[in-house]
């Protein structure tokens, strides 16, 4: 990899946030930047070689330290959360057990006999496109914060679940790995814990702000990368690891300035950088040349909203089910993984993600007639608090 590789990436990321900026249906910037690396990649011009070694570390960077973002992402400090956290456990576990079933129809309709991989793909959800999607809608209720512990219980499970599930014969080895990564993230929660105590931690970033020495961000990134070094030790997947700093770090509270800091570095280059070498690495042409896999694809996206659609029977309205249905993570990071591993066919991987987009397109439909239903009832509020301050006409 050189720099003019490095430009042509930087360049066409830039697509997402276009994309993003200027559409009506809330296109996550992702999207764009997975449809750029496909444009330069192995579906298109063949401008950019993903099996560089350069290339793939920066990626899996990206891909640590999106997943650490992620992380940071979980509202585990909101207070009221906690008297939802059983409701919202409850819809998961509902909604996992009727996605485990859709997994085993899948795996045995298309003979892949990766039944816990789609499992667990289509019973995830992605809180970094839930919360902002909610924020945004400014959507309200009692179903709210249910839905909010839903997909964070949900979110967490199945990142954890699935490096497991993709290679079931080294599950032992990846379920202790996967432990002492917990262990680990717990030691730094109970760390940055007990630095909060005292104001340790308030003159250490007082002092970093002073000199602008970025003290926040270095050690967030000796994290990540301390992580991912144990993750590979230990034959996990990064995922794990950077998710795992990230729930530590929200935990004892994400610093602001702290936030700043990850958003510039992630958000403005390995996170699109990772997300750009995922598009160029999938192979389109495998869904176009076999329908089978463009129909596991629509049909993954399809059974992840069925399967959060059965929050019905426990009293939840489609609009939220759908919403908790959107995911991002677990199925890039299972597309990901079986590239690296060769676990899974390239027409698995694009189908993986394909599944993915179905449900990010149910989202911002749902998302936009929500958007619409409370922007009408704010305008019938705020017509109906101007006639009782107008004065009468004559």
């Amino acid at each position: 990899m050189n720099l003019q590789t490095l430009a042509l990436v930087g360049a066409v990321a830039l697509l997402g946030p276009l994309l993003s900026a200027g559409s009506r249906w809330r296109v996550p910037v992702v999207i764009g930047e997975l449809v750029a690396g496909m444009v330069i990649g192995v579906s298109g011009l063949h401008l950019v070689d993903t099996t560089d070694r350069t290339f793939s570390f920066l990626a899996t960077l990206g891909f640590g330290l999106t997943m650490f973002v992620a992380g940071t992402h979980v509202p585990l400090r909101d207070a009221r959360l906690r008297p939802a956290l059983g409701r919202g456990a409850l819809h998961a576990v509902v909604v996992g057990v009727v996605a485990a079933f859709a997994g085993w129809g899948l795996a045995a309709l298309f003979d892949t006999g990766h039944a816990a991989v789609y499992g667990v793909v289509m019973a995830s959800s992605s809180a970094a496109l839930v919360l902002p999607a909610l924020q945004q809608t400014r959507l309200g209720g009692p179903q709210l914060l249910p839905t909010i512990a839903q997909v964070a219980i949900a979110d967490t499970a199945c990142i954890v679940a699935l490096p497991l599930a993709m290679d079931p014969e080294r599950a032992p080895v990846a379920a202790l790995g996967a432990l002492g990564i917990a262990a680990v993230a717990l030691l730094l929660a109970l760390g940055l814990r007990w630095g909060a105590r005292g104001d340790r931690w308030k003159r250490l970033r007082e002092a970093s702000k002073a000199h602008e020495l970025a003290i926040e961000l270095r050690v967030s990134l000796v994290l990540v990368c301390g992580l991912g070094a144990l993750a590979t030790v230990s034959h996990v997947s990064v995922l794990l690891a950077g998710f795992a700093g990230g729930l530590a770090v929200a935990s004892a509270g994400e610093p602001r300035r702290l936030a700043r800091q990850l958003f510039a570095v992630t958000e403005g280059f390995l996170s699109p950088l990772y997300f750009v070498w995922l598009g160029a690495s999938l192979s389109l042409g495998s869904l176009l040349e076999s329908p089978a896999y463009l129909a596991l694809g629509l049909l993954l996206g399809v059974g992840a909203l069925i399967a959060h659609l059965s929050g019905v029977l426990l009293k939840q309205r489609p609009l939220w089910a759908v919403i908790a249905a959107a995911q991002l993570g677990v199925p890039i990071a299972a597309a990901t993984i079986g590239a690296e591993t060769g676990a899974l066919t390239a027409g698995e991987q694009a189908a993986l993600v394909l599944g993915a987009i179905v449900t990010i397109a149910a989202l911002a439909a749902s998302t936009a007639v929500a958007s619409r239903r409370t922007t009408v009832r704010n305008d019938d509020v705020d017509a109906d608090a101007a006639s009782s301050v107008s004065p009468p006409s004559r």
